[in-house]
């Protein structure tokens, strides 16, 4: 069961990487002014949208290298990884934060940091091959 100090463990063990609190309050982290995770409260119409009368538990969004990325994770059969109609066409996905494992969270945090880092931030800090 991870928790944000899970996923703020995650994202600031990254290179260039900020958090902030986005409007409202909720928490958000970026590299280099380039958000990559963040908390994403659901709202009225998401829920709706979802079926659901109200949200399960927290909710983390995080960017995908681009909508066949997102295809995947969302097909995944695990449930953790999830949509709605407001981010249709968004290279991101939603996650239920209390139920991903903290492994897949690392990983899934890293790619987000990876797909929103700028040209400049993966030339000082590329991938390691391994």
């Amino acid at each position: 069961m991870a928790t944000w100090d899970d996923v703020r463990r995650h994202a600031l063990a990254l290179p260039e990487v900020e958090e902030l609190p986005t409007f409202g309050g909720a928490s958000s982290w970026k590299v280099k002014k380039k958000l990559f995770v963040w908390e994403r409260p659901l709202r009225r119409g998401d829920l709706a949208d979802l079926g659901w009368s109200e949200q399960p538990g927290p909710v983390l969004g995080a960017r995908v290298p681009d909508l066949g990325a997102k295809e995947a994770l969302v097909a995944e059969e695990s449930g953790f990884y999830f949509t709605t109609p407001h981010f249709d066409g968004h290279a991101s996905v939603l996650v239920h934060l209390d139920a991903v494992p903290d492994d897949e969270l690392a990983e899934l945090v890293t790619e987000a940091w990876y797909a929103a880092a700028p040209a400049m931030v993966l030339r000082r800090h590329p991938r390691d091959p391994a």
